[in-house]
């Protein structure tokens, strides 16, 4: 059978796509590009937060009422899982549904789909015990870069966050895998790997590894020597490791970058969403990474109008966010989630409030990420090149993660997937402008002449 692809959602969605597509063709099926071409329509949705669930249950909405005699409905991934019978009401048309922990199955399903007689419910494919993270070969996506999930699920007890209901308790990939798929990426000429988890600085915790990341990243440089640039995205603040960071600041290819999701900067705040919230542990943390990294890039996530925030306490997210000054971050405004316990707490702020906290916060890290894109310019850096059209490429330099950063613009074309050496000539708010320049050029991103160690 032919099938067409959507997925939404996060990264870690993205691999488990990539992999279930990999079984349908390895049992074979055939991937197509058109919808209207395709006898399965399947969805890999995301169930994370409202505006979420109300993209995925719009996507499916409108692949039904354009679904053709003889094509198949399929939803797939988080809200599969957590809402599958929401989807079977409100979604006619649907076929099946399969969960987060069966989609190692979707060859299976496929054959269920091609004996199913017209006019029966949709089925259903859904598992509730344990969790699943698993390894199966796979072809990169996305040219030049791909993600490799490390673990899944999470043992964190965040007030506000709906992924264990979901995902279940974390589990970790055994270092074999994780080995095996990254030099299959390498054999496919990927030049970046970027590792994901919930919280990939917890890997291996649940198997009793307390510190497990600085050596599967010493790894992952000696088995995938090829690939250029290994980022690291998702840190819980309270695991990262002095090793973490001598790792992070001796391998060349490891790059210096790091996403670590604080989600507010007032204490108060903080012990409400049962977060860390010794906020003198996050400026020590940050301190240590830059003074082993003068040049690493961190990047944060901030929820405003979380139930209680008050005005002070809100202020003193724009005060921390301002003394920290990350490079890069994300503003959320807060979504309340069935199950959660931050949906029991009293004193919800207003959505006027939040949306005003919003534009606020995000208003005050433009300048931020202006002034800091700013001291870029004049430097030389490699840019890995992901679009060409009209005379101009479009690339990231190891200061950017793929889909959640700016981009790098430079007059000219060069090859998609191909990694150039560029001096920044100009910044804006989110993005850099460069320039080319000859391939033998020495670039600040090649770091093995300029290693840092604790």
């Amino acid at each position: 059978m032919r099938f067409y692809f959507t997925t939404l959602g996060c990264p870690k969605n993205s691999v488990d796509s990539e992999m279930m597509a990999t079984l349908l063709q390895q049992a074979g099926h055939t991937r197509v590009e058109k919808p209207q071409r395709a006898d399965v329509l399947l969805v890999n949705t995301c169930g994370f937060i409202g505006p979420a669930r109300e993209e995925s249950f719009g996507v499916l909405r409108e692949l039904a009422v354009r679904k053709r005699r003889g094509q198949w409905l399929v939803a797939a991934g988080c809200m599969a899982q957590r809402y599958g019978d929401a989807l079977r009401q409100q979604v006619p048309g649907l076929d099946a549904v399969i969960g987060t922990q069966s989609w190692p199955e979707i060859a299976a399903l496929f054959e269920k789909l091609a004996a199913r007689k017209s006019g029966q419910s949709a089925y259903t494919l859904v598992r509730t015990e344990g969790n699943l993270v698993a390894s199966v070969a796979r072809r990169a996506e996305t040219g030049g870069s791909a993600y490799l999930k490390i673990a899944d699920g999470c043992d964190a007890a965040c007030a506000f966050c709906a992924i264990p209901l979901i995902k279940g308790r974390q589990q970790s990939k055994t270092q074999d895998e994780i080995l095996r798929e990254a030099r299959e990426l390498a054999e496919q000429q990927v030049r970046e790997i970027i590792l994901i988890a919930q919280d990939t600085t917890a890997y291996g915790r649940d198997r009793g590894e307390r510190d497990a990341l600085p050596g599967l990243l010493r790894a992952l440089a000696a088995a995938a020597p090829s690939v250029n640039w290994l980022r690291v995205l998702y840190a819980y603040p309270q695991h990262i490791s002095r090793e973490m960071v001598e790792a992070m600041a001796e391998l060349p290819a490891v790059c210096h970058y790091l996403d670590i999701p604080l989600q507010h900067g007032h204490p108060e705040v903080l012990r409400r969403m049962r977060r860390p919230h010794n906020l003198e542990d996050v400026y020590r943390v940050i301190a240590i990474l830059r003074e082993a990294m003068p040049d690493i890039a961190l990047r944060s996530t901030f929820i405003v109008g979380y139930p209680g925030e008050t005005e002070e306490e809100f202020e003193g997210l724009l005060a921390f966010m301002r003394e920290v000054a990350f490079d890069k971050v994300g503003v959320f405004a807060y979504s309340p989630e069935e199950g959660t316990a931050a949906i029991e707490l009293p004193d919800h702020v207003a959505p006027e409030v939040i949306a005003e906290r919003y534009e606020q916060a995000m208003l005050v890290q433009q300048e931020i990420s202006r002034q800091r894109n700013e001291q870029q310019v004049g430097r030389k850096l490699d840019v890995l090149i992901e679009g060409v059209g009209e005379g101009l490429s479009v690339g990231r330099t190891y200061r950017e993660a793929p889909e959640i950063d700016g981009m790098v613009l430079i007059p000219g074309e060069a090859e998609v997937g191909s990694l150039v050496p560029a001096r920044i000539v100009a910044a804006q708010e989110y993005d850099l402008i460069a320039e080319f320049l000859p391939q033998d050029a020495q670039t600040a991103d090649q770091k093995a002449s300029d290693m840092r160690v604790l």
